[in-house]
């Protein structure tokens, strides 16, 4: 588990990261939100121990991270721009990630190089961005470190690839617990892959919550009441963060579950309605502007 309080990190005038405290659980995907110049980078370094915080404290598995070799055995950090050594082939790079990571897997990762087409001896410096993307995140995974951080990893993959990292992150959290911490800016890419998401907003966090309990706990319902007297009775007592209309159309987003709200609805004279699944975007929407943000304006997916 890595358990992050009060985390605060200042260049010159600017506060990169402003008192952030999030608990990231063991075998969970964990999302990392935010728009570029949210702290998402800065984060992910002070976690991976790149970076010493000014203030607050970064726990691995109960462990101090800065200038820990054992705790920073336990991680692989991914950057948004990854680095390789000049004039370097996959192969030297396995090598070196080799001489560094004890579990490092030889076997597997020249496997993965031929299921993702890349080719060992070809220098990096020629590969396309989305190719070096490929060969980093195939060097973490290899590594086989309890914790992946990465930072706009999919960022540059093409939806096929995008699907085969993802897959593989399923594959390693099923055999050996993998726990991947994964920062981007765009909801819609890690929807189908996070358990907890957290929302970074001018380097602090705006949210962070179990994606399962805020699926569970926010409905989108449409209805047409036979009368506005049984939409009064429908809606007392229910928390309404968004209503939209359209004619006689209503649209509700309630904070409830969605055998609360069905029961709820069955008692009162509709001449239709059904409960609607959210999007992870929809949610965000609706948890954001309750306290006073409007998520469109700071990411745009």
């Amino acid at each position: 588990m890595i358990e992050i309080h009060n985390l605060t990190k200042t260049y010159e005038q600017i506060k990169a990261v402003d008192d952030v405290s999030v608990t990231i659980k063991d075998n969970t995907v964990f999302g990392l939100i935010g728009t570029n110049g949210a702290g998402k980078s800065t984060v992910l370094r002070m976690i991976s121990g790149v970076l010493k915080p000014d203030s607050g404290s970064i726990a691995v598995d109960g462990m101090p991270v800065y200038d820990n070799v054992e705790a920073k055995k336990k991680m692989f950090f991914i950057a948004d721009e990854p680095y390789f050594f000049a004039n370097a082939n996959a192969q030297g790079m396995e090598k070196y990630y080799s001489s560094i990571y004890e579990g490092f897997d030889r076997e597997e990762f020249y496997q993965y190089l031929e299921s993702f087409n890349l080719d060992k001896s070809r220098k990096i410096n020629t590969y396309s961005k989305g190719m070096k993307k490929q060969l980093a995140f195939l060097l973490g995974i290899c590594s086989k470190t309890k914790y992946l951080l990465c930072d706009e990893t999919m960022d540059g993959l093409d939806p096929v690839m995008r699907q085969g990292v993802k897959s593989i992150f399923a594959k390693e959290m099923d055999e050996r617990g993998l726990t991947p911490v994964v920062a981007s800016h765009n909801l819609r890419e890690l929807e189908d892959i996070c358990d907890h998401v957290g929302l970074l907003h001018k380097g602090g966090v705006l949210l962070s919550k179990d994606l399962e309990d805020m699926k569970c706990n926010i409905q989108k319902v449409q209805c047409v009441f036979a009368t506005v007297e049984e939409e009064l009775k429908a809606l007392n007592g229910l928390e309404v963060l968004k209503k939209e209309q359209r004619g006689s159309l209503c649209t509700y987003t309630v904070r409830s579950t969605r055998e609360e709200v069905t029961a709820r609805f069955a008692t009162v004279d509709t001449v239709f309605y059904e409960v609607l699944p959210l999007s992870l975007e929809e949610i965000f929407i609706s948890e954001t502007e309750v306290v006073g943000y409007d998520i469109k304006k700071l990411i745009l997916g």
